[in-house]
Formats: structure tokens, C-alpha cells, sequence
């Protein structure tokens, strides 16, 4: 995953599983020139809300092992890591990082959310907990994207 590499790149660069935050903002937009000051701030956020970052009193945590993480020489992340991703694409992306088909996931999620009549979200989660996946930061977001088609559905 694409958010993984760009999040374990200053780590992996520093040897280190802790950096202050201008020093992840400087690898990522001096050192690699991959995004801009501002950019790299956002990218903090959504790491960090995506679990792969905390932010402590010291800087910043990473929450897995970079060392596990190749970053491709010719790497380049992509713009569209710097907005949220639903739970849905959170899900499907796991999934396929574990080796599942991207269009068999699609099929067996849209096929769980017809028969049971919830939120993409919800049924990817309910089908990623059935095939075993530890999806419980992502129940959350699901239960608030079933409350909202609720809420939309009642105003309608």
C-alpha cells in the first residue's frame, strides 16, 4: 500500500521508529521532494488517523515495523493519499495486501451489502471480520456511515 511506503519512508531514512514532526515534514518535502511542507502535515493526519502514526509528546510513533517496508527506488506517492479513505477502501485495500483478488473482494462485498441490506462500509467490514481479517478500527467508521444513510434517509 502506497500510504504505508510513503508514511515508513522517513522512518526508514532516519533508522528510527520515532521522528519529531519537522523532520518527517523535511523528508518528505525536501529530502524526497514528494509533497509539499503543507502536503506532508495533511499526510501526518491521515497516517495518523489511519493508525499507522501517533503522535506523542516527542513527535511522531510509527505504529509498524518500517523495516518491513521496501520503498521502490522509483517510488512516487500519489496525491490522493493526502485524503481520507472510507472504511470500504480501507478494507479492500488489507484485503488485497494479503493477497485476495481486488475484484473478488469488490464482488463478495457488494454481494454481502445486498443480502444484508447495510452500507458498503458495513458489509465490508462484516465480511473482512467473516475471512478473518482484525478489522475493529474500522467498526467505528462503519456504524457512523450506517447512521448517516439513516439519518439522510429519514430527511428524504
Amino acid at each position: 500500500m502506497s500510504l504505508r511506503v510513503a508514511v515508513a519512508a522517513p522512518f526508514i531514512q532516519h533508522g528510527t521508529r520515532r521522528l519529531k514532526e519537522n523532520e518527517f515534514v523535511v523528508a518528505l518535502s525536501l529530502d524526497r521532494d514528494w509533497f509539499s511542507p503543507d502536503q506532508s502535515k495533511r499526510l501526518i493526519d491521515v497516517a495518523t488517523k489511519e493508525g499507522l502514526l501517533e503522535r506523542t509528546d516527542d513527535g511522531l510513533d510509527v505504529t509498524f515495523d518500517p523495516a518491513e517496508v521496501t520503498v521502490p527506488e522509483e517510488f512516487t506517492p500519489d496525491e490522493d493519499l493526502l485524503r481520507e479513505r472510507s472504511a470500504f477502501e480501507r478494507v479492500l485495500d488489507s484485503l488485497v495486501a494479503e493477497g485476495m483478488e481486488k475484484h473478488e473482494a469488490v464482488g463478495a462485498i457488494n454481494t454481502l451489502q445486498g443480502e444484508l441490506g447495510v452500507t458498503i462500509e458495513a458489509a465490508a467490514v462484516v465480511y473482512a471480520r467473516r475471512e478473518g481479517f482484525e478489522v475493529d478500527d474500522l467498526v467505528p467508521i462503519a456504524r457512523a456511515a450506517v447512521r448517516d444513510t439513516e439519518a439522510n434517509s429519514q430527511n428524504e
